[in-house]
């Protein structure tokens, strides 16, 4: 029976029940329910003052100018860039990756190059002894860095810190191991994290200290615990890497101060990350011809353009059913281009095994891949190779038509920056910067790739 003032908080969603069940009914896992003990006022309630009026609520005209907040810059150019140009004081950022990624290390080198550059920075750990965190900084060469280090996970005590000592930029690591007092849930529960990155996030708010939360991701990639936090902050930062790659890509989800989806490119070596300054170069294979099934797409990440090989092969299937495997772009568009490469340009992929990979690690989700993917399929379908110095973009619908995309233009000012000169992309492009061949129709493009005549492209 549960106690008096007792209800049951989802650790995967964060719903909260009455009673007890096996199953959430909100997102169905199961076994996620866990009691928690409540006050009779709900959190954040504003506790009634007597003989006192509210204040008024001052309006202001949509007209009027508002500066540019002021930037804390870091130092550490690829950090500042997905932050919009610096850390703005005041703000809240949430940092999420997969266990290992390299999360400590890059907001360790972060906090040392700022404080480096004149700003009061903590690293509060909640996961790591002192010496750990020392002991990382002297094998990264920041040991000389004036940041101060604390490792405690009681909030409590965080919070009382913070106040005695004003910051500049604060690190915590991470959020799923604070503890509050004020409940009784576990520490990583919902409601520890909610309180936790609530009042740390009311305590950036109140001055002008920047708080950076480190949060762990569940086995779906999500930030674990409850949705809310990422509503609280003013940025969420996805921290990627596939295993067996030295690269990592630093992703703004959400900024309240900058543009999303851009990213910033680092390489983990033995003294920590180094900052990647053209990542084109990095992801493409410029050594020898380019073999069959291997096509160069000029994407856009965020404001940055980057060119990224995407390669396929196609092969006779051994099996009954065929496989379809990806890595590093979606399973249901490389289905949708197949049905789209069968349906209008003749190619069978019925009883052949299809795989895809977007080399380098890089993850690509922009639809002007898909021409990129249908010309390395049929490149490897055809058995033959498409031109050394081509990039290909666009986006294909159902008909089978090549739409034309966004800041084309850069695309191909990027590839011929790095010695491409022709271009396979949406018919209709005014004053390209490559030798360009268009195309409206799939089909003509696959034509092009099956007949290799490309032409001369000077």
């Amino acid at each position: 029976m549960a106690r008096d003032g007792a209800v049951y908080a989802c650790q995967s969603c964060g719903a909260v029940q009455t009673k007890w069940s096996g199953q959430c009914p909100a997102c169905g896992a199961w076994n996620t329910l866990v009691e928690e003990l409540t006050s009779s006022r709900p959190p954040g309630a504003l506790k009634p003052a007597r003989g006192t009026k509210g204040r008024h609520l001052a309006f202001e005209g949509l007209d009027q100018v508002t500066p540019a907040p002021p930037r804390i810059a870091t130092g550490v150019s690829e950090w500042d860039r997905v932050c919009g140009g610096g850390v703005v004081p005041g703000s809240a950022i949430l940092v999420g990756g997969d266990p290992g990624v390299g999360k400590s290390t890059l907001l360790l080198q972060v906090a040392a190059e700022a404080a480096r550059r004149g700003s009061r920075c903590a690293y509060i750990s909640g996961e790591e002894a002192i010496e750990q965190v020392r002991s990382r900084a002297q094998r990264m060469g920041l040991a000389d860095a004036p940041v101060k280090l604390a490792a405690e996970t009681s909030l409590r005590a965080i919070i009382d810190g913070l106040k005695a000592e004003p910051f500049d930029l604060v690190v915590i690591d991470s959020i799923q191991t604070m503890w509050s007092d004020n409940h009784e849930a576990a520490p990583g529960s919902v409601t520890q994290v909610r309180a936790a990155a609530g009042e740390l996030v009311r305590l950036a708010k109140k001055g002008t200290m920047a708080v950076i939360l480190v949060g762990h991701v569940t086995k779906d990639g999500a930030i674990a615990g409850p949705r809310v936090v990422e509503h609280m902050v003013d940025a969420v930062f996805a921290f990627e890497g596939e295993r067996g790659y030295p690269f990592r890509i630093l992703r703004g989800a959400k900024n309240r101060f900058g543009a999303t989806d851009e990213i910033g490119v680092f390489e983990m070596g033995d003294a920590g990350l180094a900052e990647v300054k053209n990542p084109s170069a990095l992801f493409l294979n410029t050594s020898g011809e380019r073999a069959a099934g291997a096509a160069v797409f000029a994407g856009i990440e965020g404001s940055r353009p980057v060119l990224v090989e995407i390669q396929a092969l196609v092969a006779p299937s051994a099996y009954g059913t065929p496989r379809r495997a990806v890595v590093g772009w979606d399973s249901g568009r490389l289905a949708m281009i197949l049905a789209v490469l069968e349906a209008r340009c003749g190619l069978g992929f019925g009883d052949k095994d299809v795989y895809l990979n977007v080399a380098g690690g890089l993850r690509i989700s922009e639809p002007a891949a898909d021409l990129a993917a249908a010309a390395a399929l049929a490149s490897s379908a055809f058995d033959v190779a498409l031109p050394q110095d081509c990039v290909v973009f666009g986006e294909i619908s159902l008909s089978g038509e090549v739409r034309q995309v966004s800041r084309m233009d850069g695309r191909m000012k990027e590839a011929a920056k790095l010695g491409f000169r022709r271009a396979l992309g949406p018919a209709d492009v005014e004053k390209p910067a490559l030798a360009y061949t268009g195309a409206s129709r799939l089909a003509d493009a696959i034509q092009r790739i099956h007949d290799g005549a490309w032409g001369d492209p000077t």
